[in-house]
């Protein structure tokens, strides 16, 4: 199953953006407080847990010029990569998230609108996070 979020424009550079993500502390700040909960990290991963009591965890995996790579950990309930697009024009950034996991056709039901809701709140979070 794939998944992209909304195109969002984050007025800071691709090396800001990428030196706060490549920090997986720094994600707390993207996700939806009020439907997580135990969220523990350190530099290279974190874990949390999404309301049914999913555990999610992630593992940076590694960054190109424009690009990072997240790709899930033992605890979550599937395999999946994110790979969050980074693309500098001026001086605003053009950035979204590029989910691909590897879901049943019964999970796909269940998680595809959940999953692309939070990305794309995760997305504006980022942008929210560079306006402040």
């Amino acid at each position: 199953m794939k998944l992209d979020s909304n195109k969002v424009e984050v007025k800071a550079k691709t090396e800001e953006i990428k030196t706060f993500l490549s920090d997986s502390n720094n994600l707390i700040h993207l996700l939806p407080q009020e439907s997580i909960s135990d969220f523990k990290s350190n530099v290279e991963e974190c874990s949390f847990k999404v309301q049914g009591g999913i555990i999610i965890s992630l593992i940076q995996d590694g960054q190109e010029d424009d690009k990072l790579f997240l790709k899930s950990g033992e605890k979550s309930p599937f395999p999946f990569k994110l790979t969050i697009n980074l693309e500098e024009s001026d001086s605003v950034t053009i950035g979204y998230i590029n989910f691909d996991g590897e879901v049943n056709m019964f999970l796909k039901m269940m998680v595809e609108k959940p999953l692309k809701n939070l990305f794309n709140y995760m997305s504006d979070k980022l942008k929210g996070h560079f306006e402040g």
